[in-house]
């Protein structure tokens, strides 16, 4: 597919410009499956959960709605969102994501895991945030989704890269936002997503050197019994 303007670069993929209605997520090798992301944003879609609607896919091309908005980040960023209400809102998308039937397992434990929900991958819309990037969408149990974007949030603070003020605020936030009386994030989820970060070719150096910090960091932020 001939592409247009570049809109966006992440570690994966980049984004262009297709018209004012849609746009195209272009896998660079080896990274990213679009079929099986389309199929994982179709299926929360149909349930409700606010994602862009999917147009088509191959392999390494996906085209999708165009969201007109600001990143959750750059929100921040320019102060149009608090660390509070940006980590309330992230907490609240997990809760709602975990709570639509999985697309294969019949297991009601498991859920639906998005697996790299941050502020990046959140657009502020008229109608709502709406999540993006779903390249590492699998399902399992709820605690690794909470801990990978625990341990998300806690090398951003530890490292100040990329630039976000009020993380580890951000961070507390999304902690707190669990549900009342029990805690989503377990200790195994919480190892579980550390181990997944080391072991990501995408990250840097210093992002793998402070794991071990990130996940006293996030210990220490809870208020879960079975954390400290």
């Amino acid at each position: 597919m001939t592409t247009g303007r570049l809109l966006g670069a992440g570690r994966m993929a980049d984004v262009y410009e297709i018209d004012e209605a849609w746009v195209l997520r272009r896998y660079r090798d080896p990274y990213g499956d679009a079929v099986a992301e389309a199929a994982v944003m179709d299926h929360v879609r149909g349930h409700g959960y606010p994602v862009p609607a999917v147009r088509s896919a191959t392999r390494v091309d996906l085209v999708m709605e165009r969201l007109t908005g600001p990143t959750m980040g750059e929100a921040l960023m320019a102060g149009r969102l608090g660390p509070d209400e940006a980590g309330a809102m992230l907490a609240r998308l997990l809760r709602e994501l975990h709570t639509l039937p999985a697309r294969d397992a019949a297991d009601p434990a498991v859920s639906v895991l998005h697996l790299d929900l941050h502020p990046l991958n959140v657009i502020l819309t008229d109608e709502g945030p709406k999540v993006i990037d779903w390249a590492t969408a699998e399902e399992g149990s709820p605690g690794l989704d909470w801990g990978m974007s625990a341990v998300i949030l806690a090398q951003v603070a530890l490292t100040g890269e990329p630039r976000l003020e009020g993380v580890r605020e951000l961070l507390a936030a999304l902690l707190a936002g669990q549900q009342e009386g029990a805690s989503a994030l377990t200790e195994a989820g919480l190892k579980q997503a550390c181990a997944r970060r080391a072991a990501n070719p995408t990250l840097t150096p210093r992002e793998i050197e402070v794991l071990g910090e990130a996940g006293d960091l996030i210990r220490s932020l809870t208020q879960m019994p079975e954390l400290l």
